[in-house]
């Protein structure tokens, strides 16, 4: 197997050997990484296909939990695939990965059977007090390619689900975020069928997250995402978060981009940021 998410590496060795020249981005990006290692010491390089953010973020926020989110814990959340199916019939046309042409009822069983391994494996890690052995267990886990893209696809149920309720709250005069309209405002994904056809069937196959798509991962998480914009260095941008105005109780994780399409995570944080 190859690990998806490779062994750690010091910082700015990373950078280093990446951005040699004296171009002004790679300049920048030299100082977007001495930043980053004023936090964080090391950085593990994550596989760059179309699923890295859902990657990079799920492998922090497994690596990181100490305990199963609520929404995790909820006697419904594995009934989520029928209970859509049964209210939105165009689900049906959900791209599940490299099996096409199934029928009604493999797709929801199908569903249901990644929501039940991505709380098990959730609930497992988050049990293992040691941070070696937790580490560990999130490394196997991300060598397993069957379970790791089953994982994304459950991530990816959730974000259509999360959509659903955010259209839904709009259209009944309940306030939404701010990025739930610029989601709906694209040409490309004004309904959440479309989100679905244009966007969430090709993540993964044919494109990765866009920025409005980070702020809908967050919210299907309930987690606060971080991300240091390394080419925004110097700007208001550098360190964005998804979303702008988090949950005061929401868990945060942090990742890196020098693009905002493949996500890289810093660990080991300085022992001066953790006091």
């Amino acid at each position: 197997y190859k690990l998806s998410v490779s062994p750690e590496m010091d910082i700015m060795e990373y950078c280093t050997k990446e951005w040699r020249g004296n171009t002004p981005v790679a300049k920048r990006m030299r100082k977007g990484y001495e930043a980053v290692a004023q936090k964080f010491a090391s950085i593990r390089r994550v596989r760059g296909d179309n699923y890295c953010a859902l990657r990079a973020t799920l492998f922090q926020a497994l690596s990181q939990a100490s305990q199963l989110p609520s929404w995790l814990q909820s006697e419904d959340f594995t009934m989520l695939p029928e209970n859509l199916l049964s209210k939105y019939d165009w689900i049906k046309q959900w791209q599940l990965k490299q099996k096409l042409g199934r029928k009604m009822g493999e797709i929801s069983d199908e569903i249901k059977e990644y929501l039940i391994l991505l709380r098990k494996k959730w609930k497992n890690i988050s049990e293992i007090k040691g941070p070696i052995e937790k580490q560990e267990a999130c490394d196997k886990l991300f060598k397993n390619e069957e379970e790791e893209y089953s994982l994304y696809e459950a991530l990816k149920f959730l974000m259509l689900n999360t959509a659903i309720e955010l259209y839904n709250d709009d259209k009944n005069g309940r306030r939404v975020p701010v990025f739930s309209w610029l989601l709906f405002a694209r040409d490309t994904s004004s309904n959440p069928c479309q989100l679905m056809h244009n966007h969430l069937n090709h993540i993964g196959h044919s494109g990765g997250l866009e920025q409005v798509e980070m702020f809908l991962l967050a919210y299907a998480l309930q987690y606060t995402i971080q991300v240091y914009r390394l080419y925004k260095y110097s700007t208001d941008e550098f360190i964005t978060l998804y979303p702008n105005e988090p949950e005061e109780d929401w868990p945060v994780v942090t990742l890196i981009t020098e693009d905002d399409r493949h996500y890289n995570i810093p660990v080991r944080m300085c022992q001066e940021t953790m006091l």
